[in-house]
């Protein structure tokens, strides 16, 4: 979130210290950041968030609380979005703030996935004091600082991960029977939607070389992030429902310690299946989270074909 979100934000809308500051320590690895977007009643509707921050004098008040905000227990920064005005349109007054997340007042609290997994927070502030110096543009033009960050996240680099889980795929479907004698890739059916898993990375893989293209022309990725986080995601979940097809009964055997190193537990079945239900369950997010797939097809409906 360092290197792919908040540093292309402090480099359009950073102030000249925050750019000294934050940007070193980023390609360093110092600072592992977190972002606080969502929050219990501002999820898809992130309009609607309410963490205030009240002005008192050059800093910051914040309350209220943020979730789903994934490694919070382990990040050391956060960017953050918060209230500075209520009046008006909800988007006019939001603003955007960094902050160290060993801040007094700053708590987190573990959230549990369905997958097991303890990868999600959710992170309360009591009176936390964030430095005016740490805003990221004017004060209420949070919103804007908001979409350009999400551009980043949603518009790329999702394809060289997508591969190696493809050639993974691969190889569980060369060693998995498919009850008749012969493998999985053997089976007219499941070699025809793992092709269909091949194109769609390869879609994704041309899409952004496309966006890579426009980049380096100056030009703003625009709604073609939306585009992307649809492929990416929607190619993820079919990999993941092969992936468990493939390992068949051994993928409803719920094994969380066999996935930790600590625990030296062996995993019942073969070793291509011992994530393969944890990411099923967790990466069925991936079409929620950053903005819904039904708001990038809006996005996508109102800005190219101009419904």
């Amino acid at each position: 979130m360092g290197l792919k979100m908040v540093g292309p934000v402090i480099m359009g809308y950073g102030s000249d210290s925050q750019k000294d500051e934050y940007l070193p320590r980023i390609l360093s690895g110092e600072d592992y950041w977190r972002w606080g977007y969502s929050e219990p009643q501002a999820g898809s509707e992130l309009a609607a968030l309410k963490l205030s921050a009240e002005r008192e004098g050059d800093v910051y008040v914040l309350n209220g609380s943020k979730i789903w905000t994934t490694h919070a227990h382990w990040a050391n920064r956060m960017f953050c979005l918060v209230r500075t005005r209520s009046e008006g349109k909800p988007q006019a007054g939001i603003t955007f703030l960094l902050m160290d997340m060993q801040t007094p007042g700053i708590s987190v609290r573990p959230i549990i996935t369905v997958a097991g997994e303890h990868e999600v927070n959710q992170v309360f502030f009591d009176n936390v004091r964030v430095l005016v110096s740490g805003r990221v543009g004017e004060e209420n033009q949070g919103w804007t600082v908001a979409k350009y960050l999400l551009e980043f996240e949603r518009g790329g680099g999702s394809a060289a991960g997508l591969a190696v889980a493809v050639e993974r795929l691969k190889g569980l479907a060369r060693e998995e029977r498919n009850g008749r004698g012969g493998s999985l890739l053997e089976d007219p059916g499941f070699r025809s939607r793992l092709a269909a898993a091949a194109v769609r990375l390869e879609a994704v893989e041309m899409s952004e070389r496309r966006v890579l293209a426009e980049l380096t022309s100056g030009r703003n990725r625009g709604p073609a992030s939306s585009m992307l986080k649809i492929q990416a995601t929607e190619t993820l979940q079919l990999i993941d429902e092969l992936v468990v097809e493939g390992i068949a009964a051994y993928a409803a055997v719920d094994q969380p310690a066999s996935r930790s190193p600590e625990a030296g537990q062996d995993f019942i079945g073969p070793e291509h299946g011992r994530v393969g239900m944890a990411r099923y369950l967790n990466n069925r997010a991936g079409t929620i989270y950053g903005g819904s797939n039904k708001i990038q097809r809006d996005i996508i409906a109102r800005l190219v074909l101009g419904l």
